[in-house]
């Protein structure tokens, strides 16, 4: 079946071995700030699916995985401005050390309500990986942890990045033209 949107992908933003040099940095960064303890890393689905696996594979401590779904888009490129909790986690934080892996960080209503929501479970620490953060986009006050890469306002897709369940599989970061 043939994409009826092929023609209004923007040119490469990021490529995939950038995506990886910058994986590498952060799972460095990342078993230096948790030297000898382990951690719980939870990625929001569908988005951040990529990328988690990405910092997963180079985090050098124990490292546990789970993630949560929710929803604050819907179909549309815009926040609603309602954050939704579809998937929950399976295990609990109370005491561990939690790293929420996002696939960016754009109007920061989404991870702002994860983060407070998480919080009241008791967690030793948080802390936000994003692979990418786009400023511009900001209606709350949130500034990730860890961050692979600042955007420009575009509707980004690829590495995860969906419009409509489509170009997640695009192995780089790219946008759609309007």
């Amino acid at each position: 079946m043939e994409n009826k949107y092929q023609d209004k992908i923007g040119t490469v933003m990021i490529t995939q071995e950038e995506i990886q040099q910058r994986a590498q940095e952060l799972g460095a960064q990342i078993t230096e700030d948790f030297a000898g303890e382990e951690v719980l890393v939870v990625g929001i689905l569908k988005g951040a699916v990529l990328w988690m696996a990405d910092i997963v594979k180079n985090i050098k401590l124990d490292c546990a995985i789970d993630f949560m779904a929710c929803s604050s888009y819907g179909a549309s490129t815009k926040t609603s401005g309602v954050v939704r909790i579809l998937k929950d986690l399976d295990t609990s934080i109370e005491g561990r050390n939690v790293i929420i892996v996002e696939d960016i960080v754009d109007s920061g209503i989404t991870l702002k309500y994860l983060r407070q929501n998480l919080e009241g479970r008791k967690p030793k620490s948080i802390k936000i990986c994003s692979l990418l953060d786009k400023p511009s986009g900001r209606s709350t006050e949130l500034e990730a942890d860890y961050v692979g890469f600042t955007v420009e306002d575009k509707f980004i897709i690829g590495y995860g990045l969906d419009f409509d369940q489509k170009y997640r599989n695009l192995p780089y970061i790219s946008y759609l033209e309007s």
